[in-house]
């Protein structure tokens, strides 16, 4: 497998880049399963990209008039404006899930649900094994005789409270059972990492449509990178972004060689 590695100044930068590689550097797959099954993409053997100053606006893809083409990434489908019922942090940092939606990135960040030995631990009062803290209706909550963790106010105290040497506080998307799902999460984790009073995330995804899909996802998550630094009461910094399935649809190549200026 060849490691794919860009360094980038801010997000618009970093998605040039990488458009502008794939052409060169992407392997052609037929789709297997998934979205898109049966047609072809371009894909990175593995991807990682250092971005340095990733809350430099603007934090979309900017696309020059004389392409054109439109913005991958409309401002209104990240911050909501007419045409969109959710704006897209609304999808990354609330709970609301829509009949039919087998998850959301919020749902899965702010309202998970302790079951199972962790409940009964919780209980029993096993702080041996169980963080136990005050159910608060912030970082834990009670509804309908359940009990709700939110990932994200849970690490905000976390840090607040025990400081900022903690290499445990990864934000989890994934759940084991998702392999059963018929399209499963691609976002599988947000890790943190604070030096030096900044807020640092290392990001995953097992599957990302670079086209897109992975503007607009780093758009919402530099959104949420930067409330909870500002939480926390520390700077914002830098971003990791890891995927050994960044990808290029069929469809996007022609417009991928158009904002590059390939023909």
């Amino acid at each position: 497998m060849k490691i794919h590695n860009i360094t980038a100044r801010d997000l618009p930068d970093l998605w040039f880049q990488a458009v502008h590689d794939i052409l060169d550097h992407g392997r052609r797959f037929v789709i297997d399963r998934g979205s898109y099954a049966g047609q072809t993409r371009l894909e990175y053997d593995f991807f990682a990209g250092h971005v340095k100053y990733p809350g430099t606006q603007p934090i979309i893809p900017d696309i020059p008039a004389s392409c054109g083409i439109p913005n991958p990434v409309e401002h209104d489908y990240i911050y909501g404006g007419p045409g969109y019922d959710r704006a897209y942090i609304e999808y990354l940092m609330s709970p609301r899930k829509e009949p039919g939606e087998s998850y959301t990135y919020g749902e899965r960040l702010t309202r998970v649900p302790i079951t199972g030995e962790k409940f009964i631990w919780w209980q029993g009062g096993n702080t041996e094994i169980i963080d136990k803290r005050e159910v608060d209706g912030k970082l834990l909550f009670e509804e309908n005789g359940n009990l709700y963790l939110n990932q994200i106010e849970w690490v905000i105290g976390t840090y607040k409270k025990f400081g900022q040497r903690n290499n445990q506080m990864v934000l989890q998307v994934a759940h084991p059972s998702d392999l059963t799902l018929m399209d499963p999460p691609c976002l599988r984790s947000i890790d943190t990492r604070i030096q030096d009073d900044v807020l640092n995330f290392v990001i995953y995804f097992r599957s990302w449509d670079l086209w897109n899909g992975f503007p607009a996802n780093l758009a919402a998550i530099q959104n949420l990178k930067e409330y909870m630094a500002a939480e926390i009461g520390v700077k914002d910094g830098e971003m990791i972004v890891e995927s050994k399935g960044l990808h290029l649809y069929g469809y996007a190549e022609d417009l991928a060689k158009l904002r590059c200026l390939r023909t």
